[in-house]
């Protein structure tokens, strides 16, 4: 390889390296505005992964009012960390109508996940603030959801939508899963490896 050669190797791969740190930067943004609900059933029975559902139901319905008000991440957030102990008493008091005894345990978490997809948009991987419930043990299957744009509170005339939320670039993103399914991926596997060097330190 004569210098040449090397040298538009070389500005092959900054371009590309500049093209990725700028997707990532974004993917970081969007994850900043976002607010998710977590919740982990107690085992992954047919039983449990029921109750887990009908505890999500109660909770939504719950937060479909609570959040209305909301008109901003922020504000999300605080109602979620005031409402924490209230959104625990709904798991609970759902789960003993239906006949079970589980503990149920409630905190207001930044935790990772890997890129998701909910309906017709896709949230790239990295750490967001979550309300995590986890109903008993919590090692059945979870369930996840976006609380903040109200994504799964099932409003679509809702304040909180997503052009009040993303710019057209974050927009763009998790629009358009297919267009950038590699960038996603790669986002992913450097989301994991950020968090591996974190846990070291």
């Amino acid at each position: 390889m004569n210098i040449f050669e090397k040298a538009l190797a070389s500005s092959v791969f900054l371009a590309l390296l500049f093209n990725f740190a700028s997707f990532q930067t974004k993917c970081e943004t969007i994850s900043e505005k976002v607010l998710r609900i977590h919740i982990l059933a107690n085992s992954n029975s047919k039983e449990d992964q029921e109750l887990k559902l009908k505890v999500r139901d109660k909770i939504l319905e719950h937060s479909k009012y609570k959040f209305s008000s909301a008109q901003n991440k922020d504000e999300a957030v605080l109602l979620s960390q005031d409402s924490l102990q209230e959104i625990k008493q709904i798991a609970e008091n759902e789960i003993q109508t239906l006949g079970y005894s589980y503990p149920v345990e409630i905190e207001f978490v930044k935790m990772y996940f890997t890129t998701r997809r909910y309906e017709d948009i896709t949230l790239p991987a990295g750490n967001y603030d979550a309300v995590r419930i986890i109903i008993g043990q919590g090692k059945g299957k979870n369930w996840w959801c976006v609380m903040f744009p109200a994504i799964c509170l099932g409003s679509s005339d809702d304040p909180n939508k997503l052009d009040a939320v993303f710019n057209e670039d974050e927009k763009n993103i998790i629009n358009s899963e297919k267009k950038y399914e590699f960038k996603f991926k790669c986002v992913e596997i450097y989301e994991k490896y950020k968090s591996w060097v974190s846990e070291l330190f």
